[in-house]
């Protein structure tokens, strides 16, 4: 089995309003593997972009309270953590990409300026500064004299000797070997001209150059899981294919777990190894991709995929399911679904369902697969 990346158990955010509770999120379960992409669906307003700000501590606070639970990243509880711990493991070991880049882009820094801020923020430079003067020296090397030749390869073996302790960098140097390093992973992101685009301002970039911008400082430090929050929303449908096909090509290259929030069951089909079906701050439903489209068993999954339009048959009215998303400060007793369910019975209105396993790899919260309802 491969190692379990990040954890969630039980989270129960809430926010703190002068209307009442709001119940973002009332106990979810989450997790991700290395090298997997989990994909968190649902509605608008159901929590997913709660989860994602849950998991790296971002909960505005007040009114946001992460309330109980546990964020295992790789078996260390991040909620357990000092302001400072948790800070380096933000924008390092998990790192995020926001649905809107002119948010959350800087726009009156460079691009190679905000990139490099990630990289100097996060990763002692020394090392590469002097990588770099000793391929720098020996490409001098065969352009020089002799004697020059033996003077210069004593000055390269003294740095190799040195790499075990590097000297200080000054600021000045460490931003340089920054700045290359961008240039670096402004490439890596298939960035045109990158050389070019460290010294251009976010306004002088196309959205779809902007949403690469970002993704190469959310992998600037190499996370072992990138949060991707609606990443291609804001994108028309040529990027948005770039972007995905590039976040899929970056996941198999580096082996980075991926968690993908959408309400696109598109990208979902596309993208994901496994699925999380959220509903008003639960998780209704779990299984591998293949498996949840094949068999949906929550009637809310069900519902979502008969929305979708279908290309071989000829429908006069689009599907949708009927309701209106409860409200979070008074959730509906029993399973929060019930009001909007066609198959709700009265268990529905009174108990809220458990978690269980129906088949390999496929969990679902609903009265429905519960033993007394299978009797």
């Amino acid at each position: 089995m491969t190692e379990v990346v990040l954890e969630v158990r039980d989270l129960r955010t809430y926010f703190y309003t002068y209307a009442g509770i709001v119940k973002a999120l009332d106990g979810v379960n989450l997790r991700i593997r290395q090298g997997e992409t989990l994909g968190l669906v649902g509605e608008t307003g159901c929590g997913k972009s709660v989860t994602a700000l849950s998991v790296l501590r971002l909960v505005p606070d007040p009114p946001g309270k992460i309330v109980s639970g546990e964020v295992l990243f790789k078996g260390q509880d991040l909620l357990k953590m000092s302001d400072e711990e948790i800070r380096s493991i933000r924008g390092n070991k998990i790192a995020m990409i926001f649905q809107d880049p002119m948010t959350y882009i800087n726009p009156v820094m460079t691009i190679g300026d905000q990139v490099a801020e990630v990289i100097l923020l996060h990763q002692d430079l020394r090392k590469e500064a002097l990588q770099a003067r000793i391929e720098m020296l020996r490409e001098q090397l065969e352009k020089l004299p002799p004697d020059q030749q033996r003077k210069m390869e004593s000055e390269v073996e003294e740095l190799k000797r040195r790499m075990s302790n590097p000297p200080r960098l000054s600021s000045r140097e460490a931003k340089k070997v920054a700045l290359r390093k961008a240039v670096d992973l402004l490439r890596l992101v298939r960035m045109p001209y990158p050389e070019k685009v460290v010294g251009q301002y976010p306004h002088e970039l196309s959205g779809g150059m902007r949403q690469r911008a970002i993704i190469a400082m959310a992998l600037a430090c190499g996370p072992s899981l990138l949060i991707a929050d609606e990443a291609t929303t804001s994108l028309d449908v040529t990027i948005q294919a770039q972007i995905l096909a590039l976040l899929n090509d970056l996941k198999n290259s580096l082996q980075t777990s991926i968690m993908i929030i959408t309400h696109d069951m598109g990208i979902v089909a596309e993208m994901c190894d496994t699925v999380a079906v959220m509903y008003a701050g639960v998780v209704v439903e779990y299984a591998d991709t293949k498996r949840l489209f094949k068999n949906p068993l929550h009637p809310y999954t069900r519902g979502l995929l008969r929305t979708i339009p279908s290309l071989t048959k000829e429908q006069n009215r689009l599907e949708t399911i009927e309701g209106m998303v409860p409200n979070l400060i008074y959730p509906p007793e029993g399973c929060r679904f019930h009001p909007r369910c066609r198959d709700a019975s009265e268990i529905c209105r009174q108990e809220r369902p458990q978690m269980i396993s129906v088949e390999e790899n496929h969990k679902v919260s609903c009265h429905l697969y519960s033993e007394p309802a299978r009797k």
